[in-house]
């Protein structure tokens, strides 16, 4: 059985187990480089709270560079899983070579905007005069290496879309694996502190993204890149971009959030309360990364039978999907209620700041309990290529709701500090019943639009001549 029959034939639990495994695995490594990382730098002998600081003030920009190969990634794979769907293998591949070209321009055009400007960045998103060091230590290693990120993030969801979860978590593998392993010995052994841990991940996607390319490029993938492809093609590339958008700016967003909290903190807690913000947004990678693992191993399952017209299937994906994600983000909500020093301390053994992380998380993931039924349901709207509705749904809890409760209430609420903290659960309760709401609202009324697509496409295409006969 082909790997595109699969995602037609094979029963629904035990095929997303399968292609949800892989990708869970993969996320959850790279969050535990996340993790190591931070770890390692947390713990540079003298001027590792500095050091933590830096870098997480420098992480937004790193993100960035990440969301650009979501807009690629995510936008292209979908889309060309449809088009496989539909029987159509030549377009599928035309998408995969205009991601390939666009990923290529793209990254040369950040490493030049990032290495050049990057410094008066970092002071605008809220850099001090101690931190700034360490921030573009960290920034001007990675702005350099922004290609082997672009690669191996960005074309990474075209092998997953067809169906290969063991390769795509492979791919992840090495590049969190390779990371784990670099971390300490350039960070310690070489003395390079934070530019020993940046150098440490464009080495890291560098061999990922050689791993990617050898695969679409091999015998065993179905999409392939070819060079007769490698055009950027306007038609393919708004289809991807006006896919890719919604991923996009749920990733820059949330480098723009990161920003506002960190400049925000910044003002009215200092130093340390960037510090304790910077190990939440860590722990809250673990949060969602698992979840966005699981959503993956969903993904192609949901768009091959979109285009195929197989609603049923894509019914029963989504619920297993849904249920899920919504039993993960419940049972970690409560294990951080439970236990939030043990997830604390492995980033840090700074009382003080142990001490102002444990009061930032029990107010920023108050309602975090509901994430899983966000993300299965927005990403539910990118499998299924509803492009206007996910660029809603990603805007509204970060641009609409999130960052001007971060500016306003500040100026409402004595405790300066915690009403910028508050602004999160506030955002997060309001975003998840609207996305759950819009999601069960249109979900049907999407499926039955594409049945009748189909059969008006069906009743128009002429007869052949041997129907004909």
């Amino acid at each position: 059985m082909s790997r595109t029959l699969k995602l037609d034939q094979t029963p629904i639990g035990k095929l997303l187990f399968t292609l949800a495994l892989p990708n869970i695995f993969a996320q959850v490594v790279n969050m535990l480089y996340n993790i190591v990382d931070r770890m390692y730098i947390g713990r540079i002998p003298e001027v590792g709270p500095l050091a933590l600081t830096g870098v997480g003030i420098a992480f937004p920009i790193f993100i960035i560079i990440m969301s650009f190969s979501s807009l690629i990634g995510i936008g292209g794979a979908p889309q060309a899983a449809i088009k496989m769907g539909e029987g159509n293998k030549e377009e599928a591949e035309k998408i995969l070579g205009t991601g390939v070209t666009t990923l290529f321009f793209l990254s040369l055009t950040l490493s030049f905007v990032f290495f050049t400007f990057g410094q008066d960045f970092l002071q605008l998103f809220g850099a001090s005069n101690e931190t700034l060091p360490f921030a573009w230590d960290y920034l001007k290693i990675i702005s350099l290496g922004a290609i082997t990120i672009q690669f191996a993030l960005g074309l990474n969801p075209y092998i997953s879309t067809q169906g290969y979860a063991l390769f795509s978590m492979i791919t992840i593998l090495i590049g969190a694996t390779l990371n784990i392993i670099l971390d300490p010995i350039l960070i310690f052994v070489f003395d390079m502190g934070v530019t020993g841990a940046a150098v440490a991940t464009v080495i890291s996607q560098a061999v990922s993204a050689l791993w990617v390319l050898k695969f679409l490029t091999g015998k065993k993938t179905e999409l392939r890149i070819r060079w007769s492809y490698l055009k950027i093609k306007p038609q393919y590339l708004i289809m991807i971009v006006t896919l890719g958008i919604s991923p996009f700016i749920m990733q820059s967003t949330e480098s723009l959030l990161n920003i506002t909290f960190n400049r925000s903190l910044q003002l009215y807690g200092g130093d340390l309360a960037v510090g304790a913000m910077t190990i939440t947004a860590s722990l809250m990678q673990m949060l969602i990364l698992p979840l966005m693992g699981l959503s993956q191993g969903a993904q192609p399952i949901m768009s091959y039978n979109y285009g195929a017209g197989n609603t049923t299937r894509v019914k029963q994906t989504f619920k297993l999907l849904f249920l899920a994600s919504l039993s993960y983000s419940f049972l970690f909500w409560l294990s951080l209620k439970l236990f939030p020093h043990v997830f604390i301390g492995i980033f840090t053994n700074d009382q003080a700041l142990i001490d102002i992380t444990t009061d930032t998380i029990s107010v920023y993931m108050a309602v975090v309990f509901l994430f899983g039924a966000q993300i299965s349901c927005q990403q539910a709207f990118i499998a299924l290529s509803e492009a206007r509705v996910s660029l809603f749904l990603a805007l509204l809890r970060k641009i609409l709701l999130l960052i001007p409760l971060i500016l306003l209430l500040p100026r409402i609420i004595e405790d300066q500090t915690f009403a910028v903290l508050v602004s999160e659960p506030i955002a997060d309760f309001i975003s998840v019943v609207t996305t759950v709401s819009v999601f069960f609202y249109l979900f049907n009324r999407i499926l039955l639009r594409r049945k009748q697509m189909l059969v008006n496409e069906v009743s128009t295409t002429p007869a052949s001549p041997d129907t004909l006969s």
